[in-house]
């Protein structure tokens, strides 16, 4: 798995569109390696295994290495242009990391036991708010994802970013902006049947007061 996050990379002096389009028809990537307090350099990558490791989750939010010539650098992907319709990766942007500077970067959040989650088999319905977080942390603690357990929410509960449990070293940008940025991250909603089921006897409740 490891080797998902090491990518050969070569320095690119041909630049320009023409150029680009010419390294894409030999199966190659370009890209641009920024940051650090160094020059931005462009790249060439191999598709195929740039390709193979894009279809893994944690190609996003790992720190890559990225050999260069026989230097590693250690960077976070910021941005994929892919192809509108075609299975193929157009450009790459990567952002170096030091390990002694503070990252911010989204990862993804991963919810547990929803099969089995109590609320969920009387029929809950489990609703998503929020897929990915942006975390603020040293590169070495920077986890690959974030797990969030919905065993014990209940028919009509929702947790916040405020609700989940970080690693140790990690915190979560959003909350740091100040009050009312606690989002909501899930839920899990009532059977539709049993929301209708509770109006109906809200309206029901309502007319026979008015009547009396």
């Amino acid at each position: 798995m490891s080797d998902l996050y090491t990518l050969d990379a070569e320095i690119r002096t041909d630049l320009g569109k023409g150029a680009s389009r010419r390294l894409r028809h030999a199966d190659k990537v370009p890209a641009v390696l920024y940051g650090g307090d160094k020059e931005a350099v462009s790249l060439t990558l191999a598709h195929n295994k740039v390709f193979k490791a894009s279809e893994n989750e944690g190609f996003y939010s790992h720190i890559l290495t990225l050999n260069i010539g026989g230097e590693k650098v250690e960077a976070l992907l910021k941005d994929v242009q892919r192809h509108v319709y075609k299975p193929k990766i157009m450009h790459l942007d990567f952002l170096r990391v030091d390990a002694t500077h503070e990252i911010h970067t989204k990862v993804p959040v991963h919810f547990l036991n929803e099969d089995t989650s109590a609320a969920v088999k009387a029929g809950g319905v489990v609703v998503h708010h929020i897929t990915e977080v942006e975390v603020a942390c040293l590169p070495k603690d920077l986890p690959e994802f974030i797990e969030v357990d919905v065993a014990d929410l209940e028919q009509g509960s929702t947790l916040h970013l405020s609700d989940i449990k970080l690693p140790e070293g990690v915190v979560l940008v959003e909350l740091g902006k100040g009050e009312g940025h606690d989002q909501a991250l899930v839920g899990i909603a009532a059977p539709k049947g049993a929301a209708a089921d509770d109006e109906a006897e809200a309206g029901d409740a309502e007319e026979a007061a008015s009547e009396e």
